[in-house]
Parts: structure tokens; C-alpha cells; sequence
């Protein structure tokens, strides 16, 4: 069931991109939403480093088209059935070479970071309901998402839709050239729903909006520009964003994911169902991970992962090793450029009218909180240093 609003409000107009065909990514079911004119949006506006515009949704082409039957065979097979997915596109064996290989370097930080939480409260599944706090209807998350938006002043421009079929928490996509928020409603937390929203609005959005103003806002200006790929920073920076004001900012999901898709590389659906269940006991979390991890590929009983969820953790330490440098202002303001690129880009930048977010205001609190990620998980700036140079 999936249901949708346009939040209404006055509408802050969107500057002007170069001609292209927007494409949708996600829910190609949805209707098309009555709405007013508006200036189309650029591919630039997602997350993704390839900006042609022949690129496809690389999420929606590896989703199975046969999940539900084959969660319902792993289930009733008492987690021993190895899945056999299915897919509608065939170009997925060009996307799986692109995001097959699992790195270990940040290995031995995720399962500290799980381990830390564990310790403090007990269980997963405790840790998301003293920190998550109670699952919210679908009228009071229709109630934070308009507060959060009238923060940040963008009332009218997104259409938000909620479902129950999505495999992350939430996303923000191009759908008929509307930015478009789709939240999933069996994740929305009381405490956790700002979080996602500064993740998807306050850093996906907002870089996405400046990223239509500046020279690099195509894919032969990012390469005549000589642009680094914006991930890492684009998703670090979103889930720091995610966790930063929260009372203990543990960097749980992260973490997970990425310990999951490394173990992925190793192991068979089955096995990897068995091992993460040493930090998640729910048998419905573990198998949506699973299927995170092992999505793209048929044959669940041969070692293999999608990649891709490794670079939430990459991100994250990244710009903390090095945010005594980082001008996070500018980072969002300069649209989806990598944190590397900022000294070298901010003097060819057109940064008037530039939307930055309202937690970005206060600089000194900012940092005091980067801070706090750090010491609750337990990173030290000699090990990050070591790391990553």
C-alpha cells in the first residue's frame, strides 16, 4: 500500500538546468502527480555518479522481481533455502562487475562500532527501541515531515510518498521531474525520523538544488571540471547527518551494512543469514540485509554481494578524518562534489542563492557533535589518520 501528498506551502522557485529527459528512477507504478508547472530537474539532482542521461536506475534494475515468493520459500525452509532471484533487466551482469568486490579496510571499525553498541544495550532490537523510540502512524510522520520542511523552508517542493516497499529507510529520487521523497513506514521511528529527513532533505536535496547552478552540473562539465565521483562524500555526509544530534550516535547501520556486504563476498545467502544474526537477532531485519547485500545476484548459494552499502562507513570516516579541514558550508552549497574538490572548485562556483540547511547554521554545535560520533564510537584521529592518507 502506498500512498502519497504533494506538502503544499509557497513554492521557492528552482533555477533553470540544461535540456534533458528525466528519466524515473524508483516506482515506476506511481501516478503522475497533478502539478503546477515547474522547472524540470537534472539528473544531477540524485545521488549517482554517472550523469548521462542513458544511465537506469541501477537500485530498481537489481531488485528481484520474485522477492516476496522467495522470502516466503526462505522462511517456510527454516532460513536453509538459498534464494534464486530473478530480475527484469538484462544489462545486470555489466552493473554487478562495477559493484562485486567487497573491501575489508574498514572491517575491524564496523564490528567495533556493533560490538560498542551491543555492549551498552544489550540487543539490536533494544538499542532501536531505547534510542528509535515507538514506529509512528502514518499521520504523525505526515506531521514531522511538514514541521522539518517548514524549518527549512521548502514547503511545496517535494512530493513525499509512504510505502512499505522499499528496502532502505527512506529515499529521494527524481520521479516526472519532481524531487520525490518515499519514506518507509515500517522504519519510521519517533527519534529517528528527523535524522532521515536531515539524511534525504537537509543533504540529498540540498546539494542536489545547488548542484543545478554550478558549471559541473552535467556530466561534461563534472568531466571538464575534473570531478571525483561525489561518493563517498554524498552518502558519509548524508548518514552523519543522520545520526548528529541523537543522544548516542552510534553508527550502527552503517557499520552493519558494511560488515554485511564484506561477509557477502564470502558466504551464501544461508550462511550469511546465520552469521549476522550475532548482532541482529529479528529474522525479518537480517533477511532485508541479506537481500541488500546479495542483491543483483541469481544464485544466492555462491559467494558474491552488491557492493555498493560499503560506502555509508567509507563516507563517514572519511570526512571525519579530515573535518578539521572540511568547510561543510561549502560542501553543501557547491552541490554534489566530493569533499577533495572543495579548495580546487569554490573560487569557479556561483554560490548566491545558495540553500544550505538549518543544522549547517550554527557551526561551533556542528562541530561539538562530529565530536560526540567520534567519541561514542570509539575513533580515535591517529587510527583514521592511519587509515586513510
Amino acid at each position: 500500500m502506498l500512498e502519497s501528498i504533494r506538502v503544499t506551502g509557497n513554492s521557492i522557485a528552482l533555477p533553470p538546468k540544461p535540456k534533458s529527459k528525466v528519466k524515473r528512477c524508483h516506482f515506476s507504478t506511481l501516478p503522475k502527480p497533478k502539478l503546477q508547472p515547474e522547472p524540470q530537474l537534472s539528473r544531477s539532482f540524485e545521488k549517482g555518479d554517472d550523469f548521462s542521461g542513458k544511465r537506469f536506475c541501477i537500485l530498481t534494475a537489481i531488485k528481484p522481481t520474485n522477492l516476496e515468493k522467495e522470502r516466503l520459500r526462505f522462511f517456510k525452509s527454516d532460513y536453509t533455502y538459498n534464494p534464486q532471484f530473478e530480475y527484469a533487466n538484462s544489462s545486470l551482469p555489466g552493473v554487478l562487475a562495477r559493484h562485486s568486490n567487497a573491501s575489508d579496510r574498514f572491517l575491524k571499525q564496523s564490528i567495533n562500532i556493533m560490538e560498542l553498541t551491543l555492549q551498552k544495550y544489550g540487543s539490536y532490537e533494544q538499542f532501536e527501541q531505547a534510542t528509535g523510540g515507538s514506529l509512528l502512524s502514518k499521520t504523525r510522520i505526515w506531521s514531522h515531515v511538514r514541521k522539518y520542511m517548514m524549518k527549512e523552508g521548502c514547503m511545496g517542493e517535494i512530493v513525499v510518498h509512504l510505502t512499505e516497499d522499499l528496502l532502505s529507510r527512506a529515499s529521494m529520487t527524481v520521479v516526472n521531474g519532481c524531487p520525490t521523497l518515499t519514506i518507509n513506514v515500517s522504519t519510521a521511528r519517533e527519534h529517528w525520523l528527523e535524522g532521515m529527513l536531515r539524511h534525504e532533505i537537509g543533504t540529498h536535496y540540498f546539494r542536489g538544488i545547488n548542484n543545478l547552478q554550478q558549471p559541473w552540473n552535467s556530466w561534461t562539465g563534472r568531466k571538464k571540471h575534473e570531478l571525483k565521483p561525489n561518493n563517498p562524500t554524498e552518502e558519509g555526509l548524508a548518514s552523519i547527518h543522520s545520526v548528529l544530534f541523537r543522544k548516542d550516535p552510534f553508527l550502527w547501520r552503517a557499520a552493519l551494512l558494511y560488515y554485511t556486504v564484506y561477509r557477502a563476498s564470502q558466504m551464501s545467502f544461508c550462511e550469511l543469514f546465520r552469521d549476522i544474526g550475532k548482532f541482529v537477532k529479528d529474522p525479518n531485519t537480517r533477511w532485508d540485509y541479506c537481500v541488500r547485500a546479495k542483491r543483483g545476484w541469481t544464485d544466492t548459494s555462491q559467494p558474491g554481494c552488491f557492493s555498493k552499502d560499503q560506502v555509508y562507513l567509507d563516507g563517514i570516516l572519511q570526512i571525519l578524518r579530515y573535518r578539521q579541514t572540511i568547510d561543510f558550508h561549502l560542501l553543501t552549497a557547491l552541490g554534489k562534489v566530493s569533499y577533495e574538490d572543495v579548495d580546487r572548485l569554490k573560487g569557479l562556483a556561483i554560490t548566491e542563492n545558495m540553500r544550505v540547511p538549518h543544522f549547517l547554521q550554527d557551526h561551533d554545535r556542528y562541530m561539538e557533535h562530529l565530536e560526540k560520533i567520534m567519541e561514542v564510537n570509539e575513533l580515535t584521529d591517529r587510527e583514521l589518520r592511519d587509515l586513510i592518507y
